[in-house]
């Protein structure tokens, strides 16, 4: 039997404000267990919650920025749960009527752009945490992370493969970063994944039943988790059972997911609304001032990009993939003077070069040594041929370790690395090129292109990559009569 997998994903998302959704308390990382807790984060008798503005205003932008309804109203209410790092048996959320309903999130698939509808995000506070490791037959708990403002933003059940999930999860951490939302940080915590799994009969309209597999912190763990899920699933029917709906981890050592708990329904937690916590109103004086602050968003610079600098489809949403990266090629783009030539071979080298440097060191743009001005300064000097695009290379290496400042016109006078543009010096390099090298050009008087090329490397050799190569190429074919 084919099977069609459907995949929902809930992610929940680190606000970046300074102290937490309902207390004054830090939510910096790494603090010493239980010094960032309020006492409103462990429920001490008597405290009151008080919404952090800051918190509002994150959800707000995201709302915004994915198309989503903005309810001008909405409502607070009590998750009940008893679990050792939840000090009020409750958790402060949002069900029935959410800050953000709706929305959508175009995802690149290879069978093109799919669009992906969200149900819902809503603010709630993050629990506390629960510490295995490091007690001997006894469980620590950390509440700094109590009361810590989440969004948590909820798919339709829309993906229906591992890829698109990860696809999904990639384009929303961009996003969440993009317009300043959360630092992304997923070793830390700050965005968190739990994937609603099931599978079905290829055709069949009904849902099967779903297993949620709960903090995934890794894309490439996500993949892993989803893809043995589903085999689990297949194999289970195939044999004559039946999937249970329960939540389910993932063992990364063992590279498979195992049952957790059975899967409460929303009846099981008892919501209502909180009676500490007013409604949330959102005037249209507020909500102006959050859109007119929203950045330029990913999917509308890169339709810029393409027009404004001639770039294909593929290259402008590659230089949108982060903001820094985008502010980045703008930034050498502008500095070249913004024509079709210089633009283009500013994309290259950053998606060529400058990303593979970005991955030997396994650092982001935002630590990159050679600055967007710095680079401008090198491809300047291809541009005008000063320099060859291959002794550019070795320029570039020199830039990103530091040598003569980061000044790219001291390294190549330093070197010795000016292109040689004479006429006369490179139509003599040929003539001993052809002169010494015989056999090459009957070759290619046979019909043996390759054989050019061999020539072309002789002299590109012989004056140590300096020559230039378009004039090389036009100096050989001439004497050669091709």
């Amino acid at each position: 039997m084919n099977w069609e997998v459907v995949i929902g994903l809930e992610t929940h998302v680190q606000l970046s404000t300074a102290s937490k959704i309902f207390s004054g308390a830090a939510t910096a990382f790494g603090a010493a267990p239980n010094t960032q807790a309020a006492a409103v984060d462990i429920a001490l008798p008597g405290v009151l919650p008080v919404l952090n503005r800051g918190a509002v205003e994150r959800a707000l932008r995201f709302g915004l920025a994915v198309g989503a309804k903005i309810n001008r109203r909405s409502v607070f209410a009590r998750k009940n749960y008893f679990y050792p790092d939840l000090p009020k048996g409750y958790q402060i959320s949002q069900y029935e009527i959410p800050i953000v309903e709706g929305g959508t999130l175009v995802i690149a698939t290879p069978a093109g752009d799919k669009t992906v509808r969200l149900t819902r995000a809503h603010l709630e506070e993050d629990a506390g945490k629960s510490l295995h490791e490091d007690f001997h037959g006894m469980t620590g708990i950390d509440l700094n992370r109590a009361g810590t403002p989440l969004l948590e933003i909820v798919t339709e059940p829309d993906l229906r493969s591992s890829d698109e999930a990860i696809a999904y999860a990639k384009a929303l951490h961009a996003l969440v970063q993009w317009i300043g939302i959360c630092d992304g940080n997923m070793q830390e915590g700050s965005f968190r994944c739990d994937a609603n799994v099931s599978v079905r009969p290829a055709g069949a309209a009904k849902l099967g039943t779903r297993c949620e597999i709960k903090n995934l912190n890794s894309f490439r763990f996500m993949q892993a988790a989803i893809e043995f899920e589903v085999r689990r699933q297949v194999a289970l029917i195939e044999d004559g059972g039946s999937v249970v709906q329960e939540t389910r981890l993932y063992d990364p050592d063992r590279n498979e997911t195992r049952s957790m708990r059975s899967k409460e329904d929303a009846q099981d937690y008892r919501y209502f609304p909180d009676p500490d916590l007013p409604p949330l109103v959102i005037g249209d004086d507020w909500l102006e001032r959050v859109r007119a602050g929203l950045p330029e968003l990913p999917a509308a610079m890169g339709q810029r990009f393409a027009t404004q600098y001639a770039l294909p489809a593929a290259d402008a949403a590659a230089l949108t993939a982060s903001r820094g990266l985008a502010a980045y090629f703008e930034d050498v783009a502008r500095a070249l003077g913004g024509g079709a030539t210089a633009t283009r071979l500013a994309a290259n080298w950053i998606q060529g070069d400058l990303a593979a440097a970005m991955n030997r060191a396994e650092i982001g743009i935002d630590q990159v040594p050679v600055s967007a001005e710095q680079l401008s300064r090198l491809l300047a000097r291809i541009l005008d041929q000063t320099i060859s695009g291959k002794i550019a290379k070795d320029v570039f290496d020199a830039l990103w370790a530091g040598e003569h400042g980061g000044d790219a016109d001291a390294i190549i006078a330093a070197r010795g690395l000016t292109q040689i543009s004479d006429q006369g010096a490179i139509e003599r390099v040929v003539d001993d090129v052809l002169a010494a090298n015989a056999a090459m050009v009957a070759e290619f008087r046979a019909g043996k292109e390759k054989a050019f090329n061999a020539l072309v490397g002789q002299a590109m050799k012989a004056t140590k990559g300096k020559a230039n190569p378009a004039q090389v190429n036009a100096i050989l074919r001439r004497k050669l009569g091709a």
